[in-house]
């Protein structure tokens, strides 16, 4: 099967792994704070916390507010549950926005319509690799007082108004999962430009402490040097993932704007988007899932709406998002990743036109 996503590697990340299996160092050695220090120059920012994974890395982002319990933060039902599983970690609730029909993105007027008195952030996702629209979120959380946090899972190296994401919200968070643009096997990391806010990830992180002392309430979610040196090997192809995305995606629009029932997402132009899912909307999805099975092509959604698809969350169905849940009986995720060989590009090209 042909699927929608893989890593890729090479000998020299093959040989940066081997080289610190080799050492005395395995974990919270100097390949920590050398992938940290890589990856905050990479997206512009002045910190970089690596952690254990993206979850965990979303995990410290919400865990560092110090809000009352019960406080509620805005985010996106288009995500996986992470996100929102993130705000229930630290006892606030999930306020789900609806998105914009277009790009999938939570809709900055939907936002503004769930604030209340006892909203205190906002947490956006920049959904498949497109960035949010973050001049006007953050016009909202800046005239509301609300903490704005970006789930970039998604989006490294993509940019808005020419801007890398990584400094356009408060903290960002990025994973390195096997499919995600790098990989450290599994590793997340939390930008930010305030010191304070980096170190007390880094408390966060491991289990609290600082040197021998527990400050808060941490977790045990450090990444290894083994993963670290992964990462840094990763990231130095990362522009040459990216521009390969990128390609595959035109090519896919190229066909698929062609034809009226597979809608590409839209992209706007003030912004250059990752591409970690190329998704589309079909007017039968479930008739082009069962022809691109059969051609050999494994197919995912990417998702069904937390607040609908999750039986764990119908008590925070609180407000409907018509758009979101509309969209998730159409939208489906095609292959996408560096290694993905024209001729394969081409059968899941051709499989669709067909129909």
């Amino acid at each position: 099967m042909i699927p929608y996503g893989r890593p890729t590697m090479n000998e020299d990340d093959v040989q940066a792994v081997v080289e610190v299996l080799r050492s005395e160092w395995l974990t919270t050695g100097p390949k920590v704070q050398e992938f940290e220090e890589a990856l905050a120059e990479y997206v512009g920012a002045k910190y970089a916390v690596s952690f254990s994974n993206g979850t965990a890395a979303l995990h410290a982002a919400v865990g560092s507010l110090s809000y009352p319990p019960g406080s509620e933060i805005i985010t996106t039902p288009m995500t996986f549950a992470a996100t929102s599983n993130s705000i229930l970690y630290s006892n606030y609730v999930p306020v789900f926005a609806d998105i914009d029909e277009d790009t999938l993105l939570i809709d900055p007027q939907s936002v503004e319509e769930r604030v209340t008195d006892k909203t205190r952030a906002i947490l956006v996702v920049d959904y498949a690799g497109h960035p949010c629209n973050y001049g006007t979120l953050t016009e909202i959380a800046n005239r509301h007082q609300l903490t704005l946090i970006a789930d970039a899972c998604h989006s490294l190296g993509a940019k808005y108004n020419g801007v890398k994401v990584g400094t356009l919200a408060d903290m960002t968070t990025y994973s390195f999962h096997p499919v995600k643009l790098i990989t450290t096997g599994e590793g997340g990391m939390v930008t930010t430009d305030n010191e304070d806010t980096a170190e007390y990830l880094k408390t966060f992180r491991n289990h609290g402490r600082n040197k021998s002392v527990m400050e808060c309430l941490g977790f045990n979610y450090r990444l290894t040097d083994i993963q670290c040196a992964l990462g840094i090997s990763q990231l130095k192809r990362a522009d040459e993932f990216l521009n390969t995305r990128r390609a595959i995606a035109n090519g896919y629009d190229f066909w698929f704007n062609q034809n009226d029932e597979v809608t590409p997402l839209a992209v706007r132009a003030n912004v250059e988007h990752a591409y970690h899912l190329y998704v589309v909307k079909l007017a039968d999805r479930a008739k082009a899932m069962r022809a691109l099975n059969a051609a050999g092509v494994a197919t995912v959604v990417h998702y069904p709406p937390v607040h609908t698809h999750h039986k764990y969350y119908q008590e925070y169905r609180t407000a409907n998002c018509p758009i979101a849940e509309k969209a998730g009986e159409q939208i489906l995720s095609l292959p996408i990743y560096p290694t993905l060989s024209l001729e394969d590009q081409l059968v899941v090209i051709d499989t669709l036109m067909k129909l």
